[in-house]
């Protein structure tokens, strides 16, 4: 394990715009007003030749509704495991109650702690720092987040620190997504389950769940070793219909969200089957089939559909799915757990079709027995070869031209003949 550095504060004093200053790039969520940071996230940052994480969190919130509980709660659990805590203070309100309430928070963790002292732009604000002393986190470490002025010297300080207290381990340097790992994502409309499900999926409270649409706010990896191999479970923010999005904050967690099903292996849409499915499962659909991955459709929530409107249910999945093709549909309610545990052995199985590859020879056997039960109205298939997997695509080498009807006869044969499933599969034509 990297060294873990978890930035904490009291809420709006910029502790994600220092996460993307001393990642150096944007890759967390940033707004000005309270609450946008709801979840923990890790981010990869190296310096000075060490490597480690830094974990953003919604910091400490004063008791509220049971939301800023779990957004505390979060943070609880990523203190515990923090190497180095960063306690983020904002120099331009000045020392208020909060901080201090935060600053106990933190010190009570017995965690190694650093007062960092944000939106210092000038010599002024630099003076005004010292005010923070009172707090009993030892000398401020002025910084501007949005400026990037003194980031440079905390990220030395920041590995000065864990080399003191954290025995480094030599680790493969390679990146995040290299490392053999299954990458599934997980995506749906707002207020659907998504986050109970990953929780379930990785037996751990990473992700806060609530009842409010758009809890979710940045995709959350986690990495979980299972019996089916390594998986990494990425959580995303609910994506709405753009009429309904709005700019900035929810604009940018929808690209979040999109950027992770690119970068997916296998896609998990989760459906709300009290609804059914809707014209925005459909249009997500899209985005998963253009994608080019796997995809399991979940109905969540499935023991509240009266059972009567069950079959009328999975009717709009055929309907509105299409894009999809064969893709499982699994039915679950991820609050209880019921049907949960049948998840992981359909991603193993998808996992294994799609990087399915066939011998050149059975491959052409099967297009020369295809061709003999259903010869082509014109055009003739001389021999085909598979070019790549993820997903497997077949070049068909044809003399004339082919209708596409027929294309479509020569992929359900291969599906068939090799097993292939329900994963995405090409075939293309090339004519001599």
């Amino acid at each position: 394990m990297k060294p873990q550095v978890v930035i904490v504060g009291r809420p709006n004093v910029g502790k994600s715009s220092l996460v993307n200053r001393l990642a150096g790039k944007r890759v967390t969520v940033v707004e000005e007003h309270r609450g946008v940071t709801r979840d923990r996230k890790a981010v990869e940052v190296e310096w000075g030749g060490l490597s480690f994480d830094v974990v953003d969190t919604g910091g400490w919130l004063e008791a509220g509704d049971s939301l800023e509980a779990k957004v505390s709660e979060q943070a609880d659990a990523a203190i515990a495991s923090a190497d180095l805590v960063l306690l983020v203070v904002d120099v331009t309100t000045g020392l208020v109650e909060e901080d201090t309430h935060a600053a106990r928070w933190a010190l009570r963790s017995g965690r190694p702690v650093l007062l960092v002292v944000n939106k210092v732009d000038d010599a002024m604000h630099e003076a005004a720092s010292w005010e923070f002393l009172s707090l009993g986190a030892g000398d401020p470490h002025t910084v501007s987040a949005q400026h990037g002025r003194g980031t440079g010297d905390l990220l030395d300080i920041i590995v000065e620190r864990l080399n003191e207290s954290y025995v480094v381990q030599e680790v493969a340097d390679a990146d995040a997504d290299a490392d053999g790992a299954l990458r599934v994502a997980i995506v749906g409309r707002p207020n659907v389950g998504k986050s109970t499900l990953f929780n379930q999926l990785i037996g751990e409270e990473r992700s806060v769940v609530h009842d409010l649409p758009g809890t979710t706010r940045d995709a959350i990896d986690t990495l979980v070793s299972t019996d089916v191999g390594l998986i990494r479970f990425i959580d995303t923010a609910g994506m709405r219909r753009r009429a309904k999005t709005e700019a900035g904050l929810e604009t940018y967690a929808v690209l979040r969200s999109l950027d992770a099903l690119d970068r997916s292996d296998i896609a998990i849409l989760v459906i709300d089957a009290t609804l059914g499915a809707t014209g925005q499962d459909q249009r997500l659909a899209e985005r998963i089939s253009a994608a080019g991955c796997p995809s399991l459709v979940v109905l969540n929530k499935w023991e509240l559909v009266p059972v009567d409107e069950r079959d009328a249910v999975l009717a709009t999945v055929g309907e509105k799915l299409a894009f999809l093709g064969d893709a499982p549909v699994m039915k679950t309610t991820a609050t209880s757990g019921k049907g949960v545990h049948r998840i992981l052995p359909a991603l193993a199985i998808a996992a294994a079709d799609y990087q399915k590859r066939v011998p050149t020879g059975a491959l052409n056997r099967a297009i020369r027995d295809l061709q003999i039960k259903q010869p082509a109205p014109t055009g003739k298939i001389r021999y085909a070869v598979q070019g790549a997997t993820e997903p497997p695509t077949f070049t068909l080498f044809i003399a004339g031209r082919l209708p596409q009807t027929y294309l479509r006869y020569v992929e359900r044969s291969l599906r068939e003949r090799f097993s292939l499933g329900s994963q995405p599969l090409r075939v293309r034509v090339r004519t001599e």
